[in-house]
C-alpha cells in the first residue's frame, strides 16, 4: 500500500503523541489539541493500527506555520550552514587543529573527520617558517585587519582573506598571528 503525503504527516504526528505520552510531555499533548478521551485513545493504539492510518483517507489534523518560531529558526540554520561551510573552507587550506579549536570549538576527532571528508592528508611536524617576504605580507595584512577591528582574536574568514591574500599557509598565518598578538600592542609588536 503506498501512503500519501497526508497519511504520512498523520503517521508522524501519531508517533510523535505516542512518544509524547510515552514520555509523560502532557504540556506537548494538550498544545497539539489531545484531550483526555484523545490520550486514552493513544494508549490503546499498537503498531498495526498506526500502519492501517495509511489506508484510510480521513486527515484528522490542522497543521499551522508559526512565523514567530520559523523564521528565526531558518537564521539559525542559515548562520550554522555558513559556519560549517568555513570550516570546511578552513580545513581544505590545512587550518590546523588549534585554529579550528579556538574559533569553533572543533575537537580532535571532528578535526581528523573533516580533513578525511576532504580528502587532507595528515600533517607531520610543525610547519616552516615563512620566509620574511612571506611574512611581512602576513604582518601588513594582518595588522591592518587587527588595527581596523579592533580585536586580536579575528573572525574566521578574515584568515581566509589572508591566506588568499598573502598566498601563506593557514598553518603559518595562524602561527604568525598568534604570535604577534601575545604582544597585543601593534606600534610595539616585532616578528
Amino acid at each position: 500500500m503506498s501512503a500519501t503525503k497526508e497519511t504520512e504527516l498523520v503517521t508522524a504526528v501519531l508517533v510523535y503523541a505516542i512518544r509524547c505520552l510515552a514520555e509523560s510531555d502532557h504540556h506537548a499533548l494538550r498544545a497539539m489539541n489531545f484531550g483526555p478521551r484523545e490520550v486514552d485513545a493513544l494508549q490503546e493504539m499498537n503498531l498495526a493500527d498506526l500502519y492501517r492510518v495509511g489506508s484510510l483517507q480521513a486527515h484528522c489534523l490542522t497543521v499551522e506555520l508559526n512565523r514567530d518560531v520559523f523564521w528565526p529558526m531558518l537564521e539559525h540554520l542559515q548562520r550554522k550552514r555558513a559556519s560549517e561551510e568555513t570550516e570546511r573552507k578552513l580545513v581544505a587550506a590545512d587550518a590546523p587543529l588549534e585554529m579550528m579549536s579556538t574559533l569553533f570549538g572543533v575537537g580532535s576527532r571532528e578535526y581528523t573527520r573533516l580533513r578525511r571528508l576532504l580528502g587532507i592528508a595528515p600533517s607531520v611536524g610543525r610547519p616552516p617558517e615563512p620566509d620574511e617576504e612571506a611574512a611581512t605580507r602576513i604582518w601588513e595584512a594582518w595588522a591592518r585587519r587587527v588595527q581596523e577591528s579592533g580585536p586580536t582574536l579575528l573572525p574566521a574568514e578574515e584568515y581566509l582573506a589572508i591566506h588568499g591574500e598573502t598566498g601563506a599557509s593557514l598553518r603559518a598565518v595562524w602561527q604568525l598571528t598568534q604570535r604577534w598578538a601575545e604582544y597585543g600592542d601593534l606600534s610595539l609588536a616585532r616578528r
